[in-house]
């Protein structure tokens, strides 16, 4: 009698996704009887696959730790996901310094897919069209990458070298709370141990991270996600401006995001509801302003601009070229 090869691999694609699983669970996915499993992991053994029985009530089987497999066991559906998932990470920017890793990645994959699969992916591949151009981004160092992440993880401390926009060089140590990726761009959040204050760093512009003795306790609060975007919106600029614009939260943070700019009520609005129209108090620094007047005039919200006088001068000078460009007086006049 011929063995059930299909089921055999399928109970291999199980273990495979990781984790232990109970001999009634795996005859549920396979529609067959417990012993019928303990015969197909008898095949897997034969075949120097190291499954591994785990004793106990939530007993099962597993593979053996660090063991990888020579096939790779991927369904229609996860190889698309693999594969559409590395064109976006290099369209976002969200690779490591090895540039060409996300292609030899998804040749490798390719390569040892069902030539049906292989062909189908690959034609999805060629038809498919994007609106915008991929980024192009300083991306950081794998290595970097991983030393923080395990720091990170286990709350130790970290060493790095580091490079400012400047072009200035120190060694810092940072108690890291979160790696973030954020416009296309990975950023490590922390507190600076030297001076007790949080701080963000990109992480290509850090050359060399290693692990320090010691560890330290988590804060409290905001996680590492909204401490970036809050110290992109309060970070030193030429400008600082403060409005208030009359509208709801998600119609003012459409335009001007939590990394722009703070939000919050006035005084007298504090406890009604977001959707609720109404005067909120808006924060944000910036370098330049010229970008500012076209944003307010994009919100289409009632609007008061507290400082500074020169980004009301910029309003006031952009109203009157919209005035001018909609009566039409400074239209060319058509050639006879």
């Amino acid at each position: 009698m011929p063995r059930p090869t299909g089921r055999v691999l399928t109970l291999l694609e199980l273990l495979q996704s990781g984790g232990t699983r109970t001999v009634a669970e795996l005859a549920d996915r396979l529609g067959v009887q417990g012993r019928t499993v303990r015969r197909y992991v008898d095949q897997l053994i034969d075949l120097d696959v190291p499954v591994e029985s785990v004793r106990g009530r939530y007993g099962g089987y597993r593979l053996a730790p660090g063991y990888r497999l020579p096939p790779l066991m991927l369904s229609d559906d996860e190889a698309l996901a693999v594969l559409l998932g590395l064109v976006a990470g290099r369209r976002a920017g969200l690779t490591t310094t090895e540039r060409t890793a996300s292609e030899t990645a998804s040749a490798k994959i390719r390569r040892v897919l069902p030539k049906r699969i292989a062909r189908r992916l690959d034609t999805l591949l060629e038809t498919l069209a994007f609106t915008d151009q991929p980024g192009e981004f300083d991306t950081p160092d794998a290595g970097v990458l991983l030393t923080i992440a395990d720091a990170v993880r286990h709350h130790r401390p970290v060493s790095i070298r580091y490079t400012d926009r400047d072009g200035r060089r120190s060694e810092r140590t940072l108690h890291a709370y979160g790696i973030v990726t954020h416009a296309g761009r990975w950023y490590v959040t922390g507190k600076a141990a030297r001076i007790g204050e949080d701080r963000t760093f990109r992480l290509d512009r850090i050359t060399d991270a290693r692990t320090l003795p010691g560890s330290f306790e988590a804060p409290v609060g905001p996680g590492p996600a909204q401490r970036v975007l809050s110290g992109f919106a309060t970070a030193e600029y030429r400008h600082e401006v403060t409005l208030r614009i009359h509208g709801t939260v998600e119609q003012i943070r459409a335009h001007l995001p939590a990394g722009v700019a703070s939000l919050e009520d006035d005084a007298s609005a504090v406890g009604e509801d977001r959707a609720t129209e109404r005067w909120l108090r808006v924060e944000l620094r910036a370098e330049r302003l010229d970008w500012l007047p076209p944003v307010l005039a994009s919100l289409d919200r009632p609007f008061v601009i507290e400082r500074p006088d020169e980004l009301r001068d910029l309003v006031i000078a952009l109203a009157g070229r919209l005035t001018s460009y909609a009566a039409g007086h400074d239209r060319e006049e058509p050639m006879a």
